[in-house]
């Protein structure tokens, strides 16, 4: 198994595989699915609780902090949007903020690898992990085209609403019921995302916060440190691959 740090960067989906430092309490705007593919990983919480575990899926907006001691592990991070985040909050999500082993100690961390690329949910969890539910309300799922249509490009949140025929406060409330975050923290995580994408264009870290829409390097850094417990510098830090997929 190589142990390469690398990033892969999909539509509704992102993966992360190599060595990362200690990362500090912070809660992720989707659901993760974190493995340690050398070893057991640690997860700690605001209440001093500790679990170590070979593998953790998380819910989004739940705080936590991660140890990997070391391991070379692999975090896959789905949009609040994504088909696999519904069907993951009908199932195991329904009723608990996270579940600890959701995948044993992989006996062939190479297949496991090969998994974890494709993206498929349902080849890496067990079937009991996805329910069933309804679509996305096609109001939401406009506007979150809408968004993606726009890009890095400034916006009006009013005006968004008023495209998909609902009031500013209606928007706000159904945005969080059916994405499961607030709107603004939804678009704090694209705009991360989109960090990587410029980076991906050889972009700096400073000149991709500056297309993605942040202020300025220091900005990207908190929200960095918000969602995802590090800073950017040391995610990109010896990266080997960063790739986008269509």
């Amino acid at each position: 198994m190589t142990q390469e740090k690398r990033i892969w960067l999909a539509r509704d989906r992102a993966l992360f595989q190599g060595e990362l430092p200690p990362a500090r309490m912070h809660a992720h705007a989707a659901p993760v699915l974190l493995i340690g593919l050398s070893g057991p990983i640690t997860l700690h919480f605001p209440d001093g609780r500790r679990e170590t575990c070979h593998s953790a899926l998380v819910n989004a907006d739940v705080e936590h902090g991660l140890d990997s001691g070391g391991e070379y592990i692999a975090s896959l991070y789905l949009e609040p949007d994504a088909p696999e985040t519904r069907l993951l909050k009908a199932g195991w999500l329904s009723d608990r903020p996270l579940v600890f082993d959701p995948i044993p100690s992989p006996a062939r961390p190479r297949s496991l690898e090969r998994r974890l690329q494709s993206f498929d949910m349902s080849q890496l969890l067990p079937a009991s992990a996805l329910g069933h539910r309804a679509e996305l309300d096609n109001r939401i799922a406009r506007s979150l085209d809408y968004l993606r249509e726009a890009g890095d490009q400034p916006f009006n949140r009013a005006n968004l609403a008023k495209q998909v025929n609902l009031s500013e406060s209606r928007f706000n409330h159904l945005f969080r019921e059916e994405v499961g975050i607030s709107f603004r923290r939804y678009r704090s995580w694209s705009r991360l995302r989109s960090v990587f994408y410029h980076v991906a264009k050889n972009q700096s870290l400073t000149e991709a916060a500056l297309s993605a829409g942040l202020h300025d390097s220091a900005h990207l850094s908190r929200m960095f440190q918000d969602m995802i417990g590090i800073a950017p510098s040391r995610v990109l830090h010896g990266l080997q691959g960063l790739q986008v997929l269509r």
